[in-house]
């Protein structure tokens, strides 16, 4: 259903809200054509913080990873998870932060992709499409690709968070239902992984225009000092508890081809995380890890962004059923920017 008056961020997009699981709660979806005609399809899952118009769809200098998508041949989707960008608020997020538990975990979140998945499906009358994620979002991914095999075609895991051996003694600690973050959070929190001494991947200039548009995310950002995006908390409750060992999906029962896709400076997604997960995908006939240099958790905001476009594209367009089955392990990449 079309409906609302959200600006386009090209000419060409196409905005739709869908219903989810939640009685009264509407999901937004947008979508960008190629400018051929094709039947391939792919949807993007945003992470904790931002929605899909600050990621897959932001440009950088008049470029984003879904117009290298697009030039490939795909028909481009962005979902926004309720709580976030326009799709619509939880009603507990008018209610003190501590009065719910944290909103939108992966189970919650997993049945407002099924619904988006399905939508999208029927819009385009086919079978399949594919998932590309962002850090938290495998986990509803997960949670999809392994209850609906049939749905998905390929999944391109982007800093996905892998599972960390228990802690004796030690349980995950409780969040509130939701949480402000300022602009400067984000800033704080995207510059923190590059090693001191290397040269900045992330342009302050590129930054403050992004901020911008992050609090024009939450119309009410502006009313608080400091200004800040009011977001569920039910993505940081997932992470924690992953890392305490229980992740939210089982990567056994994803058959789909699985690419793992991370910077060389990824504090959330080390080397051991990233080999764990790899070899929990035991189901997948075709599985890939791609280390790219010189980049971090945030690589698709950073200046190796155009690696990250070129290794998803080169994941989703791969003729993998023409040969045997494999697995690959990749070192690590560089790429120039072009």
């Amino acid at each position: 259903m079309l409906q609302r008056n959200v600006q386009r961020l090209d000419p060409r997009e196409q905005h739709y809200w869908v219903p989810s699981h939640r009685a009264g709660l509407q999901l937004f979806l947008r979508h960008l054509p190629p400018k051929a005609l094709s039947e391939r399809v792919v949807l993007y899952v945003h992470g904790a913080t931002f929605p899909s118009a600050l990621s897959i769809a932001h440009r950088f200098d008049g470029h984003s990873w879904r117009d290298a998508l697009c030039a490939a041949g795909f028909h481009v989707w962005g979902l926004d998870f309720l709580g976030f960008g326009f799709s619509d608020r939880y009603p507990e997020m008018n209610a003190p932060a501590e009065s719910n538990p944290p909103l939108c975990n992966a189970s919650d979140a997993a049945e407002q992709l099924e619904a988006a998945v399905r939508f999208i499906l029927d819009q385009h009358g086919v079978s399949q499409l594919s998932l590309i994620t962002h850090s938290w979002a495998s986990m509803p991914a997960g949670l999809v690709a392994g209850r609906h095999p049939s749905l998905v075609d390929r999944l391109v895991l982007f800093g996905p968070i892998g599972r960390r051996p228990p802690r004796r003694y030690e349980k995950p600690p409780g969040a509130p239902a939701w949480r402000i973050v300022t602009v400067e959070d984000q800033w704080a929190r995207f510059v923190e992984d590059v090693p001191r001494g290397e040269p900045p991947v992330l342009s302050r200039a590129h930054f403050d225009d992004w901020g911008r548009r992050y609090l024009e995310s939450d119309a009410e950002s502006r009313t608080r000092d400091p200004a800040g995006v009011k977001i569920p908390t039910g993505p940081f409750s997932d992470i924690l508890r992953a890392w305490h060992g229980e992740l939210a999906y089982d990567p056994a029962l994803v058959r789909a081809p699985v690419a793992i896709i991370r910077g060389e400076w990824d504090g959330l997604v080390p080397d051991a995380d990233a080999a764990w997960l790899f070899d929990a995908f035991t189901a997948s006939r075709v599985k890939r890890d791609i280390k790219i240099s010189r980049a971090t958790h945030l690589m698709h905001l950073e200046t190796m962004r155009y690696a990250l476009y070129r290794e998803s594209i080169a994941v989703l367009l791969a003729d993998d059923e023409a040969s045997e089955p494999r697995v690959e392990r990749r070192g690590m990449i560089g790429s120039r920017q072009t």
